[in-house]
């Protein structure tokens, strides 16, 4: 559980072990971090929602504040994996546009249509409810997490040989 928090959140949550096995531990839990990061995504929504700000404004802040207690790890990744696979090169070679630093238009085009769409779904939940707009924070952040404990199964192989 420490594993998970402390790689998956900015929580001050320090891990003592940082093997595989711990790794592999830890990504089981992750969907118990993305349950929380859920949770403080629906309360700031709640609250804006409470103060009068809108189902618009409650959506944007809900899809905001994952990517603040999560330093935009998940974004990250999937521009990443949307800039290597939209490069149309040989795996060997799509790993390395995935590895570098940058962000290619692959990668933004693909932030930008996710995060509207988010937007655009919780907005809708919103309008609903309070109570919609919190389950669907807190669901799509436990679903979000449950494709890292389904990669972390044992038979997954990893992209690169030495893991």
């Amino acid at each position: 559980m420490r594993f998970a928090f402390g790689t998956l959140t900015v929580l001050p949550v320090r891990g003592t072990r940082w093997d595989r096995e711990a790794a592999h531990a830890g990504m089981l839990c992750a969907p118990v971090a993305g349950l929380t990061v859920g949770l403080c995504a629906a309360a700031v929504g709640g609250v804006l929602l409470f103060l009068g700000g809108g189902a618009l404004l409650a959506a944007v802040a809900t899809a905001a504040i994952p990517a603040v207690l999560t330093r935009g790890l998940h974004l990250d990744g999937l521009a990443d994996t949307a800039d290597g696979l939209g490069s149309g090169k040989p795996a060997e070679d799509a790993l390395r546009i995935m590895k570098r630093s940058d962000i290619g238009p692959f990668g933004v085009i693909t932030l930008l249509f996710v995060l509207l769409g988010q937007v655009a779904a919780l907005a809708q939940l919103y309008g609903q409810s309070w109570a919609h707009g919190a389950v669907g924070a807190a669901v799509a952040g436990v679903a979000a997490r449950c494709a890292l404990t389904l990669a972390a199964r044992v038979g997954v192989p990893a992209a690169r040989p030495e893991g």
